[in-house]
C-alpha cells in the first residue's frame, strides 16, 4: 500500500491484517521503488497524490516491474485523470473516502480475476492447486508434479492471462535470479506443459511469446 497519510495506512493495516493479507506501506514513491526490489506484491494500491509525485505516473514505471493488479486510491476531483491512469495500466480505482468494505471487496474482485489464492489455495477453475497437501487438481484430476513444477503452477495460474518474463518467474518460483533462468524455467515449462496436456485441446494454453515470456491462458469456459 503505497500512502502517505500515516492514519490511514495504519487503519488500512489494521483491518487487512485481520482480513489475513500480509500488507507492506510506504509513504512515498521513493520508499515504494525500494519495497519493490525487496517484495513481489499480489496487488498494490496506489495513493495518487503523493509528496514526491504522482501515482499515475508511477503506475507506468510499476507495469516495467510487476503484473500484480493495481487499484488506485483517488480523490473525488481527480476522476477526470483516472481514464489516464487506467490507460498507464491500472486495474480499478476507489474514491477517498471510501468504505473499507468497498475497497475489501474491489481487492477480492481484482484477486480473484488472476486467480484466487486463500489458506494456500489458489482455484482457477476447473484447476485447483493446494501447497497445503502439494498437489493440483486439473477437471477432478490429480495432477503428478514435483515441488518446482507445483510452485511453477501456482506463478502462472495467480497471473493467468499476463504476459511474465522469465526473471520474473524465476524469482517467484526460485527465489532470486541466475544466469541459467531462462533455461531452467524452459526446461520446468516443458515438463508442465506435457503434464497439464497444454499442447493440445485442454483447459489451459501455456504459450512463449518468443521473447522469454510466457502467457497461462484459460482457453475453455
Amino acid at each position: 500500500m503505497v500512502e502517505d497519510e500515516a492514519d490511514v495506512l495504519a487503519i488500512n493495516r489494521e483491518y487487512f491484517e485481520g482480513k489475513g493479507y500480509a500488507i507492506v506501506g510506504a509513504s512515498t514513491l521513493a520508499q515504494a521503488r525500494f519495497q519493490l526490489e525487496e517484495y513481489s506484491p499480489d496487488l498494490i494500491l496506489l495513493d495518487v497524490m503523493m509528496p514526491d509525485g504522482s501515482g499515475f505516473e508511477f503506475c507506468s514505471e510499476l507495469r516495467q516491474k510487476t503484473n500484480a493488479p493495481i487499484i488506485f486510491l483517488t480523490c473525488r476531483d481527480e476522476n477526470e485523470s483516472v481514464v489516464k491512469g487506467l490507460l498507464q495500466g491500472g486495474d480499478d480505482y476507489v474514491t477517498k473516502p471510501y468504505d473499507l468494505n468497498v475497497l475489501s471487496a474491489r481487492i477480492g474482485a481484482q484477486l480473484r480475476r488472476t486467480g484466487v489464492m486463500t489458506a494456500g489455495k489458489i482455484e482457477l477453475f476447473p484447476l485447483s492447486i493446494d501447497f497445503l497437501l502439494g498437489e493440483a487438481v486439473l477437471d477432478g484430476e490429480r495432477v503428478s508434479l514435483t515441488q518446482k513444477e507445483l510452485q511453477l503452477l501456482g506463478c502462472f495460474a495467480l497471473f493467468a492471462g499476463r504476459r511474465l518474463s522469465y526473471h520474473e518467474i524465476y524469482r517467484r518460483a526460485w527465489g532470486g535470479s541466475s544466469p541459467s533462468a531462462a533455461h531452467t524455467v524452459a526446461v520446468h515449462v516443458a515438463n508442465l506443459r506435457k503434464k497439464l496436456g497444454t499442447n493440445g485441446a485442454g483447459w489451459f494454453e501455456l504459450s512463449n511469446s518468443g521473447k522469454g515470456e510466457y502467457i497461462f491462458s484459460k482457453v475453455r469456459y
